[in-house]
């Protein structure tokens, strides 16, 4: 089970509403430490991608003008209640995670 991702995706006359929260630091390696005064390395998701059904429904390309803990809602045809969708995101130091769930 993915530890970063919290998804909620909710189906209703063929059109699936997805919603997910995904918690990451999301630094833009701009900002500085405030005690030693040292930049902060950038740590920010670079992609996001949610599949449906073997199909991707959506591809998002961040940077580091991304929030921490960024939200991400939206919208795709053609989905069913009782169909899973799967979320997952890679960022810019190579780690990743993903999450499969169900859609009510």
């Amino acid at each position: 089970m993915a530890k970063s991702i919290k998804l909620r995706a909710k189906a209703k006359g063929g059109v699936a509403t997805v919603k997910c929260l995904i918690s990451h630091p999301m630094e833009t390696g701009l900002r500085k430490d405030k005690k030693s005064g040292k930049k902060i390395p950038a740590h920010f998701i670079q992609e996001v991608t949610a599949e449906h059904g073997g199909k991707s429904v959506l591809n998002a390309q961040w940077s580091g003008a991304i929030s921490k803990n960024p939200f991400l809602s939206f919208k795709f045809s053609g989905a069913n209640s009782g169909d899973s969708i799967k979320i997952s995101w890679v960022d810019n130091q190579g780690k990743s995670d993903s999450l499969d769930g169900k859609i009510k």
